[in-house]
């Protein structure tokens, strides 16, 4: 339902499971009970209902304290300490019982709890939420079979009834005959019920051969796949390695011109840096001579500056020849200072060059340098996808030879079936199935044939049934006899119980009695219940007279005065308080505690939205709260 997972420690005496409305508190005693077989529970819905949505599955284990008690096991034919009573369901309906984790049928597990006197089918032992109000719908029949079966006195119900069929047989004139014809009824039902499963477990069978073969188709279809995923990813790797190959080539020959370009780069700054050396050389040349010519001038001019006497004729002549040469001086600077300025924007000129030079083959060197690692990268992608590559061939290899070693499997799984589910889906229902033949165990291939004889005698005891008879009076006193025991018994027991319940009642300012009405007839004697509230006259606990707080007051009353004598060491109650007034609630529940302190041999569980108040240590607390659709569990010590 709305549990992933809980464990639910229960103590001797009482378990209080609290929390709000939603939360999971009424899901715990369902699961006991499903656990226990309930047959109300698959009455009222199926099994499958019950599991969490979602899920395909779930479980409940009730764990049992089987340890000795003054030297004897509680349930003998198991020697261990704890006992394990486990339920599975199963989404498509199936549902299976394991006991110490061996797969049992409900009868073996209805015989073991019938040893204590659990039946989760009897609400005075668990009543479930709503049973309250239920109990008082109840025929008065029904009321007096419950605690019969309750209190452990079934059994005399049950003497007076196989009285009342053997003096039927008697009355009829049949009693050897009839002891044949229910032998024979017995041995038939249970060769049907033989017949039965050997017709399920054939169908098991055929559905579990058939499944097997679904199962090597659909491995080899997952198997196919897995050869195709593996040879596209070869095609894919074999794709890639061919453009990483091309890339290669292209990059090979992209390093190739870009080094040459690198080396015409070079060769011509080269050509640039001994033009450039050229001209200054032949600027400095130039420089120099201007510098010289410059100076001779300074000092000619000097000399030029003298003054000379004018009869001095030598002198003046010589003066006029330097004047000439000062001339010539002259032109040659102006050449000089010429080809200086030419000379500077020449070498500027190659200087720019040479900068633009250095700047390409800086560029030019990147770009080689570049190709190179991209070539070693590439060639690393290219051998790391060699080693992928045979790496996938490898995987495409082993998944072929897969493919080959199911051929003969092939052969002995006959026709090709489509896949359509997974092999884990087709698994599961095989182990499914394998768990449906170990429950129905091992059966005899004569079954049917037997069956059909044990049938055939039946009907023919059936037809001499009918012109039998036989001697009546001594079954007529033994019926007689039974019946009076019963009675009285029966009617010992509610005179004690009655006792107590007068006394719970008048704790809630009320009166009431228990009696048993039609005690001369079997088949209708019933269990009366009488409550009156606030000084009205009692009246009979139905769902006509009573409020639904004062039948559930009644109701709680009459339990609790019954319990000394239940035979079954768990009981449960869900939502006992449901419609009181806040004063019943108060003091059922104090009365509640008061009863069952202190017991050491017997569980009580109940169940309570509301918020519990004064509870003392001895009261085991147990709180649920649903979070996010997922119930929780909280042990309160």
């Amino acid at each position: 339902m709305s549990y992933e997972y809980a464990r639910i420690p229960l103590k001797p005496g009482l378990n209080i499971i609290c929390g709000p409305n939603g939360s999971g508190k009424s899901s715990l005693l369902l699961a006991i009970s499903v656990a226990l077989g309930q047959a109300y529970t698959e009455r009222s819905r199926k099994l499958s209902d019950l599991i969490r949505w979602g899920e395909d599955s779930a479980r409940v284990t009730l764990v049992f304290d089987n340890t000795p008690r003054q030297g004897k096991r509680p349930v003998p034919r198991f020697d261990v300490d704890y006992f394990r009573v486990s339920r599975y369901l199963k989404k498509e309906g199936a549902y299976w019982f394991e006991v110490n984790f061996k797969t049992v049928n409900k009868r073996e597990v209805t015989s073991i709890l019938n040893d204590f006197g659990i039946n989760p089918d009897n609400m005075l032992i668990i009543m479930h939420q709503r049973m309250m109000e239920e109990f008082g719908i109840t025929t008065l029949v029904q009321r007096l079979t419950m605690v019969e079966e309750a209190v452990g006195l079934g059994a005399y119900r049950q003497n007076v009834l196989e009285a009342q069929d053997k003096l039927t047989q008697v009355l009829s004139q049949e009693e050897s005959v009839k002891t044949l014809f229910e032998n024979a009824e017995q041995t038939l039902a249970y060769w049907k019920e033989e017949y039965e499963k050997y017709q399920r477990r054939k169908e098991v069978l055929q559905r579990k051969t058939f499944l097997g073969r679904e199962l090597v188709w659909a491995e080899l279809a997952k198997q196919e796949a897995l050869v195709t995923a593996w040879q596209e990813k070869v095609e894919r790797k074999e794709a890639s390695l061919a453009d990483l190959e091309q890339e290669i080539v292209r990059t090979q020959a992209l390093i190739k011109q870009r080094g040459s370009d690198l080396n015409s780069l070079r060769f011509e700054q080269r050509q640039s840096f001994y033009s450039l050396m050229t001209l200054e050389k032949e600027k400095t040349e130039h420089q120099v001579t201007a510098k010289i010519g410059s100076a001779t001038l300074n000092k000619i001019g000097e000399l030029l500056n003298l003054k000379v006497q004018p009869d001095a004729y030598a002198v003046k002549e010589t003066l006029d020849a330097l004047e000439g040469y000062v001339d010539e001086l002259h032109a040659k600077i102006s050449l000089s200072q010429t080809v200086v300025k030419d000379l500077d924007f020449k070498t500027s000129a190659l200087q720019s060059q040479l900068a633009v030079f250095d700047e390409e083959r800086t560029r030019a060197e990147q770009q080689y340098v570049d190709e190179r690692v991209r070539e070693g990268l590439l060639t690393f992608q290219s051998e790391a996808a060699r080693r992928e590559l045979t790496y996938l061939k490898d995987e495409l290899g082993h998944a072929l030879r897969g493919v080959e070693a199911f051929q003969p499997r092939l052969e002995a799984a006959g026709a090709p079936m489509k896949a359509v589910r997974s092999p884990q889906e087709i698994s599961d229902d095989i182990r499914v199935a394998s768990i449906q033949l170990a429950t129905i165990g091992k059966l005899s291939e004569d079954i049917e044939q037997m069956y059909l004889t044990y049938l055939n005698v039946f009907n023919d005891l059936k037809q001499k049934v009918e012109v039998v008879s036989e001697n009546r009076a001594s079954v007529l006193n033994e019926v007689a006899e039974r019946k009076r025991l019963w009675i009285s018994i029966i009617q010992s027991l509610l005179d004690e119980v009655s006792v107590p319940y007068q006394n719970f009642l008048f704790r809630i300012n009320a009166t009431g009695n228990i009696r048993l009405v039609n005690t001369q007839d079997v088949e209708t004697m019933g269990l009366e219940l009488t409550v009156g509230f606030k000084g009205a006259e009692p009246a009979i606990l139905d769902s006509y007279t009573q409020s639904g707080g004062e039948r559930s007051t009644a109701t709680m009353a009459f339990l609790l005065a019954l319990q000394q004598y239940v035979k079954s060491p768990f009981r449960a109650v869900d939502e006992f308080d449901i419609h009181m007034d806040p004063k019943n609630r108060e003091t059922i529940s104090d009365l509640l505690y008061k009863e069952v302190r202190g017991s050491r041999e017997t569980q009580y569980l109940t169940i309570t939205p509301g918020q519990i108040t004064n509870v003392d240590k001895a009261v085991h607390v147990i709180t649920v709260q649903n979070l996010e659709g997922r119930s929780e569990v909280s042990v309160v010590e």
